[in-house]
């Protein structure tokens, strides 16, 4: 099956700073497509985490995304980005993408403080996070 990305995900994907090597976290991954694109983008040395806080959500990206995980580029976790935290020796992310997640939009303001102290000790100091709006994405400060 030929890997089809939506123009929305694709201006998504091209308006973000990435280059090879770089390690990203996608919060809200649904069933993976801008994943998969995001991995493309870092390859070969980067590394792309993609949470959601559905376990069928995580289950279909796993399922269309099996030779970037069976690579080493992508990992899959059932998170919510609320209390999200890097396992053990994981070491923290270069920036982080949210499309359509409503604690980080404005949808759902009464989570945000906790989802931005989470992004915080999950990224590196210089990290940065984009979420939907703008043209096509905003900057926030973690």
């Amino acid at each position: 099956m030929a890997d089809r990305l939506s123009p929305r995900l694709r201006a998504v994907a091209d308006a973000l700073p990435l280059q090879p090597g770089i390690r990203v976290l996608e919060i809200g991954c649904g069933p993976g497509a801008l994943a998969r694109e995001l991995v493309r983008r870092v390859e070969p040395d980067g590394h792309v985490l993609a949470i959601d806080r559905s376990g069928t959500a995580i289950d279909r990206a796993r399922s269309s995304a099996q030779r970037e995980v069976a690579d080493g580029l992508l990992d899959l976790r059932r998170a919510d980005v609320e209390t999200f935290m890097l396992e053990p020796g994981e070491p923290p992310y270069d920036l982080a993408v949210a499309i359509r997640v409503g604690v980080l939009d404005g949808r759902h303001p009464e989570g945000e403080e906790a989802a931005r102290a989470a992004l915080r000790d999950a990224l590196v100091p210089s990290g940065r996070l984009y979420v939907q709006g703008g043209d096509p994405l905003r900057e926030l400060a973690p």
